[in-house]
């Protein structure tokens, strides 16, 4: 991707971000963000085949852009609940952005799918990085459907993003004691 093609999709997501607060996802079309972003239709179109490409690649730049704040912490349950809480707070103050992200990574797009396993992997990759030597395979697995039934649950309304983090926090270290 080129330097304007990078910039183009950055001006995307920084529009779709500020019409899913005004108009929420049902509201929100490819044509409006490519209007709020001041492209074409069709150039939005060639970066996003839906809104729900869209959301989730806004999700996925802002995920791993933003590295875990370090955690010298000896103890892998501190480390472990580190990275769920910082996943859960990404999108914690942009409700619509949030409930969007849901909405897009439960759906059937199929353009959505190589950024759910990207998405996937990274919250993988944190989480196995975060046990250290103590994780095995299931309880990192554990810790993921832990993790996808959050943010479903924070997608249906059940709770803010904030309950989510706290609840994640308990939950998190119910399993690992």
């Amino acid at each position: 991707m080129t330097a304007k093609q990078a910039a183009t999709v950055d001006r995307l997501g920084r529009a779709a971000v500020d019409v899913l607060s005004r108009e929420g996802f049902s509201g929100l079309t490819i044509r409006m963000v490519a209007a709020e972003a001041g492209v074409g239709a069709a150039t939005a179109y060639t970066y996003f085949s839906s809104k729900e490409h869209l959301v989730a690649e806004v999700f996925w730049r802002r995920l791993a852009s933003t590295p875990v704040p370090p955690d010298d912490s000896p103890d892998p349950i501190e480390r472990v609940v580190g990275v769920l809480r910082h996943i859960a707070l990404l999108v914690a103050d942009e409700p619509e952005l949030a409930g969007a992200v849901t909405t897009a990574l439960l759906g059937k797009d199929p353009d959505v799918e190589h950024l759910r396993f990207r998405i996937g992997r990274e919250i993988h990759q944190r989480l196995t990085s975060a046990l250290g030597a103590q994780g095995d395979s299931d309880i990192v697995e554990s810790l993921e459907q832990l993790y996808a039934g959050a943010l479903v649950r924070a997608g249906m309304g059940y709770a803010s993003y904030t309950e989510i983090a706290a609840r994640l926090e308990a939950s998190a270290r119910l399993l690992l004691t």
